[in-house]
């Protein structure tokens, strides 16, 4: 067995599933919602969870969706203009998630969070007891930073990486087996010899030779690139959990990986 598969065996073994979404996968780049790509991705995460798995989603997009609806060009510099624009997207984006789930027979919640939760005990653990009791009663948690109160989180000095860290936290929260990291390009990339670039299909760690191959900072609707992609899939394997980063352009991508396909680039979790 080649080595690459031999790693993909270990999706068999996974019982719970952190999916990241990020913000281009789920809007077009006006900002609007692409219903379509948000109906083919929640049918997926329905397929898993009713084949018996434990399913959270967190979710990037509210800032997106509110610039949208509030007219705005480009991504607010404004603390003031961010919040405001979160406040009116998050309503939409959970509109949307609840409607596509919903004619599903799925149930969904809402949890919002920022950094500093996850530095208070007593928030800690409501969020986790919050969290573990929603997917006790197989309701779909979708977490997302709540940019409305948060400060220098949603800066984009300070920014969580569009979700990636948050996704890292909410896996060590949980416990969670496996963190897919959902974007718009199939994985991490390595330029070969012709000048083209290849897809890295598997890591057994996060060292300082991957960081050099990742690129990029986002775009205006998104404040993750490659590098806070790595930094999360590499906090989830040092916390024990295998990371897959995959385009969520793809069709069916999801369940591809769930059927331990050869998609994107999988990170081994460091206990293994």
């Amino acid at each position: 067995m080649k080595k690459s598969l031999k790693y993909r065996a270990i999706i068999d073994d996974v019982r719970r599933v952190v999916v990241k979404i990020g913000s281009r996968v789920l809007v077009q780049k006006s900002g609007r919602p692409d219903l379509r790509q948000m109906r083919s991705l929640t049918r997926e995460i329905a397929r898993i969870q009713k084949s018996g798995l434990e399913v959270v989603i967190v979710t990037s997009g509210a800032i997106g969706a509110g610039m949208e609806a509030l007219g705005m060009g480009a991504r607010p510099d404004k603390l003031p203009d961010l919040q405001m624009a979160a406040a009116v997207g998050q309503t939409r984006l959970m509109s949307r998630y609840d409607s596509l789930f919903g004619a599903l027979g799925c149930k969904v919640g809402q949890v919002l969070l920022t950094h500093d939760d996850f530095h208070h005990k007593v928030r800690l653990t409501n969020a986790r007891r919050t969290l573990d009791n929603l997917i006790r009663n197989r309701v779909i948690p979708i977490v997302n930073e709540n940019d409305v109160v948060a400060d220098e989180e949603i800066r984009a000095d300070q920014a969580l990486g569009d979700n990636d860290l948050l996704a890292s936290l909410v896996v060590k929260l949980i416990r969670a087996d496996l963190l897919i990291i959902l974007t718009t390009v199939d994985g991490l990339r390595q330029k070969q010899k012709s000048g083209r670039t290849a897809r890295v299909r598997y890591l057994e760690s996060v060292d300082a030779k991957a960081f050099k191959l990742a690129s990029g900072a986002g775009s205006d609707l998104s404040r993750g690139g490659m590098k806070s992609k790595l930094k999360a899939v590499q906090a989830a394997s040092n916390a024990g959990c295998s990371a897959v980063i995959a385009s969520g352009r793809q069709k069916g991508v999801l369940g591809r990986i769930m059927k331990g396909e050869d998609v994107g680039t999988l990170v081994v979790a460091s206990a293994m």
